[in-house]
């Protein structure tokens, strides 16, 4: 798995350019594959207390994570309650298909595409028209031999700033 921050695209007005942005990861559906979700969670399956080695297969969307300082690949990731400080939420979960690893250039133009079509619903306004950005955990070719299909979409502030509690409709 690779993390977030390390590949994306940045949208400007007039065409797709290169941007600072993510990486790659898995994803929550295979985390009796790779290992159980340790996190505390309540009743509602929001994290209720932090943990800083969160196996990266036990993210959900929903969840807040402080992975600013994330490297290429991860396996673990910092999972923190949203109510506090935290680098950035996990607003999307896209399954991908298909048998055979389609290469990283497909994997991040997917991600790509379909982190953009569901920021506008997530935050409430265009992403062209946002202060904040999105990235992307993503199946490696290593992962998805092992079935990882799932790709995360993060918003975060590219200011660096932390967030406190969840950017769902914030209209910013």
């Amino acid at each position: 798995m690779t993390s977030p921050r390390l590949f994306a695209r940045r949208l400007s007005l007039l065409a797709v350019a290169a941007a600072a942005v993510v990486s790659v990861a898995g994803c929550s559906l295979l985390s009796s594959t790779f290992g159980a979700d340790s996190t505390p969670r309540g009743d509602d399956g929001q994290v209720v207390e932090q943990n800083d080695s969160a196996d990266v297969f036990s993210i959900r969307v929903g969840d807040c994570l402080n992975d600013a300082s994330a490297s290429d690949e991860v396996t673990e990731v910092p999972l923190v309650p949203c109510s506090e400080p935290h680098d950035s939420e996990v607003y999307a979960s896209i399954i991908m298909t298909g048998d055979a690893f389609p290469g990283n250039d497909v994997v991040i133009a997917e991600a790509d595409d379909a982190c953009f079509e569901r920021f506008e619903e997530f935050v409430g306004i265009p992403y062209l028209d946002s202060i904040y950005d999105f990235s992307y955990y993503f199946p490696t070719e290593g992962s998805w031999a092992n079935g990882d299909r799932e790709i995360l979409c993060v918003i975060y502030d590219p200011a660096g700033q932390k967030l406190t509690g969840s950017l769902a409709g914030i209209a910013r």
